[in-house]
């Protein structure tokens, strides 16, 4: 939470202020964070499950924790909390199981990165949003598809499964990340300018 304070100063004389830098999550910060993920999960289920163009569908949960750590600037552990709720909660869909926890973790540590970079000094509007979403969401994608290839398909010799063929994993999670940026840069400034933040 940030304050002010005032130091004493003889008549005349400027007054200087200090100003405190937030420690840890407000309360407020949590409910937004909670408040996005549980529309990522509605938005996932519903429209995931109507929306498939050639296998791709949208990943409306790591869009919206990409949103909220845009949002609330969390520190980096706190950033690996949510990426470790949105793992748990990505559970409760159709899917290669835990493996979220890993990709989700390591995309929320991404994000929280990737928002610490200033890029207002080389653009003139605001792109943070657009290419930190897009670059967290390659993120998550390469490392859940790591993880399964290694899991899964290291030693094809003892499996039937054959494993499926990297460039349609790779149109998934490119058309993915495409999709997550523009919702998030869609939403990002009049969400911000509604917070306040």
């Amino acid at each position: 939470m940030e304050s002010k304070s005032t130091e004493a100063a003889p008549m005349g004389e400027k007054r200087t202020f200090t100003q405190q830098e937030k420690k840890g999550l407000q309360i407020r910060d949590i409910l937004l964070i909670g408040i996005l993920l549980a529309a990522g999960i509605i938005l996932k289920f519903f429209v995931g499950s109507i929306f498939n163009l050639g296998g791709f569908k949208p990943n409306f949960i790591i869009a919206m924790y990409c949103l909220g750590i845009l949002l609330i600037k969390p520190r980096v552990y706190e950033a690996a909390i949510i990426g470790i709720l949105a793992g748990a909660i990505s559970q409760f869909f159709p899917g290669q199981p835990y493996i979220n926890f890993a990709s989700e973790l390591l995309g929320a540590v991404a994000m929280c990165l990737l928002v610490k970079i200033p890029t207002e000094r080389f653009f003139k509007i605001q792109v943070k949003p657009i290419v930190a979403t897009f670059l967290t969401t390659l993120v998550s994608g390469f490392a859940f598809i790591g993880i399964m290839y290694l899991l899964y398909y290291a030693h094809t010799n003892i499996l039937v499964t054959k494993p499926t063929p990297l460039a349609i994993f790779l149109a998934i999670i490119f058309g993915t990340a495409v999709f997550n940026a523009i919702l998030v840069q869609i939403l990002y400034i009049p969400l911000k300018l509604a917070l306040k933040k």
